[in-house]
């Protein structure tokens, strides 16, 4: 019987035993469960830091972009040309790329090649707009460029002879701002409503059967007054002034460029990157006074800065 007793109280002490050991490994295993789920909560954090990071720097990255923007040659890049270190202060990097006609500049804004052009005034943007279906939005305007009356022979508007003959741009968009130059001139008269859309077809009265010329490109009207074509050439300033005319002095009269006029020299990029900080940045700074005071004092009237 004391033998059976003993047996049982071993037993007893055994199962106690084995189940605190049971406890042990259990409470080991909760710990080491904690301890992982720790571990993959850190692991969790730093992956989502890691990514937030990434995002960051990406975003970064691009806003650290060099901004490449389309510009005729003269006056467009000078003036970019003058204000890249004004830009380079504002952290913006800028790459000029420059165009001599006025097809490539909206072609390479349309196939991504340029950030921004700036090189047309708005009722071309919008021509162009229309017919080619660019998406584009209007940054802001910069300058005004006149247009100017130029001739080897005569050295007023009122020299001019009957029939003489009238160069102008090929550019439709032209044809507005020239023909109602030469109605303030009292030249001609354009039908009624005509304004910035006018074409040769809406003149009205002639009295001088001046005979207009609309086919040669708006870069080579240098060339064609050089080469003493016709009796009086119209020159945007920009192609003047790069072939080395002065339209305040070599044009025997200019377009108005008070700031009515509506053929302003814009900014222009895609639609998509109408808030790129960049741009609004570009903006900013050719409308700045140090800018403005370049173009005024470079140009003396052949280029007229806009009023922010």
């Amino acid at each position: 019987m004391k033998k059976v007793l003993k047996l049982t109280a071993l037993s007893a002490v055994s199962i106690s035993l084995l189940a605190a050991c049971g406890d042990e490994e259990n409470n080991g295993a909760a710990d080491n469960n904690n301890g992982g789920a720790d571990v993959n909560e850190e692991n969790n954090t730093e992956d989502a830091a890691e990514e937030n990071n990434g995002e960051e720097s990406e975003e970064a990255a691009e806003d650290s972009e060099p901004l490449t923007v389309g510009a005729s040659n003269v006056p467009h890049a000078e003036i970019l040309e003058f204000a890249e270190p004004l830009l380079e202060e504002e952290g913006v990097e800028l790459e000029i790329q420059t165009f001599n006609d006025y097809i490539l500049p909206n072609e390479a804004l349309a196939d991504g090649e340029i950030d921004a052009n700036y090189f047309q005034h708005v009722p071309y943007l919008e021509s162009q707009i229309e017919e080619h279906g660019f998406d584009f939005v209007n940054m802001g305007g910069i300058h005004i460029e006149p247009i100017g009356i130029y001739s080897q022979d005569y050295g007023s508007l009122e020299e001019l002879p009957e029939g003489a003959e009238i160069i102008m741009s090929s550019s439709i968009a032209d044809h507005g701002r020239i023909l109602m130059m030469l109605e303030e001139e009292e030249l001609i008269t354009l039908e009624e409503g005509a304004g910035v859309e006018a074409t040769i077809d809406d003149i009205a009265e002639n009295p001088n059967d001046f005979n207009f010329q609309d086919n040669v490109e708006a870069a080579l009207l240098p060339t064609a007054y050089d080469n003493n074509e016709g009796d009086a050439v119209l020159i945007n300033s920009n192609y003047a002034l790069d072939a080395g005319l002065s339209p305040t002095e070599d044009a025997i009269a200019m377009e108005s460029a008070d700031q009515d006029n509506p053929y302003a020299n814009v900014v222009a990029a895609r639609s998509e990157d109408e808030n790129d900080a960049r741009i609004e940045t570009l903006v900013e700074v050719l409308l700045s006074d140090d800018v403005r005071e370049y173009i005024e004092d470079n140009y003396e009237g052949a280029v007229v800065p806009v009023e922010d």
